[in-house]
């Protein structure tokens, strides 16, 4: 499983996330975009989930310190993987309930969630 920021550029930061993810990993992920998010102030989030294979069963999910404290810094959300993932991906991410939009594209669709990532909110 892996969680790792790829490029950072254009204020897009884009997130390669695979296998299972995990809430250790996730925390790791998050901790690591914070520099990022500092130094670049606004930032949209591209994330590719390549070969994603869902949530682990253990962990704290419940901590929203991150969101608490950057969800004013993101304007964008674009999240690339498989359609069968959509809905549980939007639920876990809160879809409607951030204070920025979030889109989900078919793993075929990269070029077309950058082309949204670009445009104003």
């Amino acid at each position: 499983m892996t969680a790792e920021i790829i490029e950072v550029g254009a204020g897009i930061v884009t997130v390669r996330i695979s296998g299972t993810l995990s809430q250790s990993a996730l925390t790791d992920l998050q901790k690591s975009s914070v520099d990022v998010i500092r130094a670049q102030g606004k930032v949209r989030i591209l994330v590719l989930a390549d070969q994603f294979a869902g949530w682990d069963s253990g962990g704290e999910w419940n901590d929203f310190s991150f969101q608490e404290e950057f969800d004013p810094c993101i304007e964008k959300m674009a999240i690339v993987g498989d359609k069968r993932w959509e809905d549980l991906a939007l639920i876990f991410v809160a879809k409607g309930l951030r204070s920025f939009p979030i889109e989900y594209f078919a793993s075929s669709e990269r070029d077309s969630a950058l082309a949204w990532l670009r445009t104003n909110p």
